[in-house]
């Protein structure tokens, strides 16, 4: 049985499905004076506020807010890389619905996802940015 890895460092990772996102970039940047971190591509854009990381998703033309969730997933950052493979062990050896495999990203992130047993979709996420919040 694999031990419990170690805490995560925080839930400061959320993700927002967005209709109208470059009002949401002026609203969040402008305004909050938070800044851009990632834009990989014109749907998708990561800001911060220094200790924190929002991820705007542009919406589906299709996007009905009556029938869809806003809220795209939840992100618990880990202190380590590592962490993110002993954190996918753990849950599911504890059975917890996995919803894709530990992987690299082009940003330098290491991440997994798994739902919670209410459904709502949950990020563990290595953010080597993250490491000194």
């Amino acid at each position: 049985m694999t031990d419990k890895p170690q805490p995560t460092i925080g839930l400061r990772h959320v993700a927002l499905f967005i209709k109208n996102l470059d009002a949401c970039e002026h609203f969040y940047v402008d305004l909050l004076g938070m800044k851009i971190d990632w834009r990989p591509d014109p749907d998708n854009l990561y800001l911060t506020s220094g200790t924190d990381n929002l991820a705007l998703h542009r919406a589906p033309i299709d996007f009905n807010p009556a029938q869809h969730q806003r809220l795209d997933h939840l992100g618990f950052f880990l202190k380590e890389r590592a962490d993110v493979d002993a954190w996918h062990a753990y849950l599911s050896e504890q059975g917890i619905k996995i919803k894709a495999l530990p992987k690299d990203h082009r940003d330098g992130t290491r991440s997994f996802y798994c739902a919670d047993p209410d459904g709502n979709v949950i990020q563990f996420i290595f953010y080597p940015q993250a490491i000194n919040y």
